[in-house]
């Protein structure tokens, strides 16, 4: 039988350096579940695949799009399930990795099929956004499906305004098309998560946003500071730098706050993942444990 070895964990936890042995070990590509990597020009602040890395494995879904390039995870799952079929006539077993939860989801359980929303809607709720801002698009969101309210994170303008699509497009509430029912994959999926404790974790995310700005993160975020309203920039590493770039912020309080908000994002990114039971846990050190758990899964 097929098999995807779905490899999971926080931003910051070592995932690339374990995809790329995994690669080796099965002669696979890796397929990249980044919803930022995905852009051809944040590389820095995504912490992308070096070009060094790149050519130890032939990866999929990196640098693959524009910044205004609209993509979504329905989107994502239709390539990359295409992609997988193709790829799985020359290789039994396949590595994926990523941290964006939806993303990972859209493979390993499938997305809604909710309404692909038309140009028009599309551009008319962004002006709406630019004009009114996205407190009163919440509000808005209250009244047109007060379920979705409840549970969608308020401060993330994508989900409020895709919600809010859906609602002026159909006449129904989003929630309406949220199913939450899980599609069968041709293919045996086993989910490999990495954690570490939590003092070494933030202190490798402190030591990683320090090397992206040693590495030209605020040169990166310059030159894409005239596209800050993009929602692919609605991103940790760039908005912080652009509160700099606007005079709001000094640059040492905007470099801590990205390793702060880099630091709450892993939280939320294995409070998502902890409630998949379906995902055995590792340190990234354990490495034959972990070779020696997928041989097992693969008999």
């Amino acid at each position: 039988m097929k098999s995807l070895i779905v490899l999971i964990g926080p931003t910051g936890v070592g995932k690339t350096d374990l995809s790329l042995a995994l690669a080796k070990c099965y002669k696979s590509p890796i397929i990249s579940a980044d919803s930022r990597q995905i852009y051809a020009t944040l590389q820095i602040g995504t912490a992308a695949p070096t070009p060094e890395q790149l050519e130890q494995a032939k990866h999929y879904f990196i640098g693959t799009l524009q910044l205004t390039d609209y993509y979504s995870a329905a989107q994502y799952e239709l390539d990359a399930i295409k992609l997988l079929d193709e790829l799985f006539t020359s290789h039994d077993t396949l590595i994926l990795t990523g941290g964006s939860m939806m993303y990972i989801d859209a493979i390993c359980k499938g997305i809604d099929d909710i309404p692909t929303v038309d140009a028009e809607t599309r551009e008319y709720m962004m002006q709406h956004y630019e004009k009114e801002g996205l407190e009163a698009l919440c509000k808005e969101l209250k009244l047109l499906d007060p379920e979705y309210y409840k549970s969608v994170d308020l401060k993330n303008p994508k989900r409020v305004i895709h919600a809010l699509e859906i609602c002026y497009m159909t006449g129904k509430t989003y929630t309406s098309f949220r199913t939450k029912s899980a599609k069968q994959r041709p293919f045996r999926i086993i989910k490999i998560g990495l954690t570490r404790d939590r003092e070494e974790l933030y202190d490798r995310i402190n030591h990683r946003v320090d090397k992206m700005m040693e590495d030209g993160l605020l040169e990166e975020a310059r030159q894409m500071y005239p596209f800050r309203h993009l929602n692919a920039l609605n991103t940790v590493g760039y908005k912080e730098l652009f509160k700099y770039f606007d005079g709001e912020w000094t640059l040492p309080f905007a470099i801590e706050k990205i390793k702060q908000n880099s630091r709450i994002y892993s939280r939320k990114q294995m409070t998502w993942f902890k409630r998949d039971s379906d995902i055995t846990w590792f340190h990234p050190d354990q490495q034959k444990e972990i070779k020696a758990y997928i041989e097992e899964r693969l008999r």
